[in-house]
């Protein structure tokens, strides 16, 4: 790849995921020693950590970069280089070396000792030079997230290229670095939980409090957004998202009087209107970013200042510190913070819901959503509309409810009690604002239900006003997974099995050359 080349590609990922640093760049395109440059500009010693070795017959792809038949033997070494004092990782590195062109001597160093590839070939001697092939952005996964203690979904930077020696290839070389890692300014990066909404308490509201909400984060999906400061606003992303954040962004930067601006990029989201509070979710994600920029804020004041809460306390929660979430509600009346029934949406200028119960979820329990290819689920003003029609609820249907959740449902959590729990779910389907969000899904969305509870699923409910159905379970949930893709293979959707998230909002800030 020739040094224009490389100039277009790096152009090209800029544009697709954000600014490069100078130091980035060089990474990226240099033909010498990355071990050598890290040291050089970080002054510090860089060791190398081997995370796995292993000789496998080269695949269709290795052969292909060594120029050797597929099945012959290579070397696949995964290594990560770290700073040797304190032994941060700052780059992820994966090779494979053809065992027929290795001197024995250099195949001992390179296979018995944690020594930088480089280094290696100037032991032995070897002139070499390195040919570049490719320059990308990928996504962190579990494993490597781990590794970087990053989160999951963020940019990767990477590139790959080929050490020549002797006109044949002599190692093939793929190495990998977080966005966030060797900026020149500080960069906020946001990971927020969705959550699954079990449903309003008190739509009745003759007790003098209304609303109440019960939910549970969960792990997937997530959305991660990153912020930096900037001369003005610009946000990246898809579309309707980017809407969003930004009006989102220009609220909370008018609340902290910044005259400048913030450039947002939105790495990871879910769709909206789809029963898992994306909304709120990509609101405190957005106003959390911006705060850790300017000026640090609490959960409460950045929901106040995104009008978000104002009916459940769910989401809210959900961000601050995950787990399984029992809001009380608002008081009602006249004289009361409200005083007719809205969905949170339309409920601006109300605080959210003060959390009564917070409790950490069974990690041995199954998540699974299944979210359908149909309308999206009620908002804006039909969902007021809703609210209107269809509350005050009758008041024993309320107290039915109220008897599921405090008698079967928080005692089933608390014991680990599985079926218990998965009661308690199935019950509040037919009560309250619940039964009514029931009455307004198509047929599917029933079908559905019954084909989850009828697969082994404990409890099955519809997570808000759908369309997404969540299923909770320990062992079978495959078969429940299974149930659901098939439920919806005429019309198409998503199903993934997941777990509970028993922790906040994630909130890193990146400073500037690491």
């Amino acid at each position: 790849m020739t040094s224009f080349a490389i100039t277009k590609k790096l152009r090209k990922l800029e544009k697709d995921i954000g600014t490069l640093s100078p130091m980035q760049k060089i990474l990226l395109g240099t033909d010498g020693s990355v071990t050598t440059l890290l040291e050089n500009v970080l002054g510090c010693e860089v060791s190398v950590h081997t995370l796995t070795q292993e000789v496998v017959p080269a695949d269709e792809g290795v052969a292909a970069s060594l120029d050797i038949s597929a099945g012959e033997p290579v070397n696949h070494r995964i290594v990560t280089l770290n700073e040797r004092e304190s032994g941060k990782p700052l780059m992820y590195a994966s090779s494979n070396t053809p065992l027929s062109r290795l001197e024995p001597s250099f195949k001992d160093d390179l296979m018995r000792a944690d020594i930088p590839i480089g280094r290696i070939m100037q032991r032995h001697q070897i002139e070499a030079r390195r040919e570049l092939d490719d320059v990308k952005a990928c996504r962190a996964g579990t494993g490597i997230s781990d590794i970087f203690g990053i989160v999951r979904h963020e940019p990767l930077l990477s590139r790959r290229y080929r050490i020549i020696t002797g006109g044949a290839p002599l190692i093939a070389i793929r190495e990998t670095f977080p966005y966030c890692h060797f900026t020149d300014e500080a960069r906020v990066i946001v990971e927020a939980p969705a959550r699954i909404h079990m449903g309003l308490i008190d739509m009745n509201g003759s007790s003098g409090r209304v609303d109440g909400g019960i939910g549970l984060s969960v792990e997937d999906p997530t959305i991660v957004i990153e912020a930096k400061q900037g001369s003005e606003l610009s946000v990246k992303g898809d579309e309707e998202s980017a809407k969003r954040v930004k009006k989102t962004a220009e609220k909370v930067l008018a609340a902290l009087g910044v005259r400048g601006g913030a450039e947002i990029t939105l790495h990871h989201t879910y769709p909206g209107h789809i029963g898992l509070g994306s909304g709120t979710q990509l609101a405190l994600a957005t106003a959390r970013a911006l705060s850790a920029l300017y000026r640090p804020m609490e959960t409460g004041e950045i929901a106040a200042i995104t009008g978000r809460g104002g009916t459940s306390g769910i989401g809210t929660a959900a961000f601050e510190s995950g787990g399984f979430i029992l809001d009380g509600g608002h008081r009602f009346g006249p004289s009361g913070e409200k005083s007719d029934f809205r969905p949170s949406a339309a409920s601006g200028g109300v605080r959210p819901a003060p959390v009564l119960f917070r409790h950490p979820f069974p990690e041995d329990w199954q998540v699974l959503l299944a979210t359908p290819a149909l309308p999206e689920g009620a908002s804006g003003k039909r969902e007021v509309d809703i609210f209107r029609q269809h509350c005050p609820v009758p008041l024993d249907e309320v107290q039915a409810l109220c008897h599921a959740v405090l008698m079967q449902m928080l005692p089933g959590l608390v014991e680990k009690d599985l079926d218990l729990f998965g009661t308690a779910v199935n019950t509040i389907q037919g009560l309250g604002l619940k039964r009514c969000e029931h009455s307004l899904q198509p047929p599917l969305i029933h079908d559905l239900i019954t084909t989850l509870r009828d697969a082994g699923a404990a409890g099955v409910g519809l997570s808000s006003f759908g369309p997404t159905v969540y299923a909770i379970g320990d062992t079978g949930m495959q078969d429940v997974l299974r149930a659901a893709d098939e439920a919806m293979k005429e019309t198409g959707g998503t199903a993934l099995l997941t777990h509970a998230r028993n922790c906040g909002a994630h909130v890193r800030v990146a400073q500037g050359i690491n």
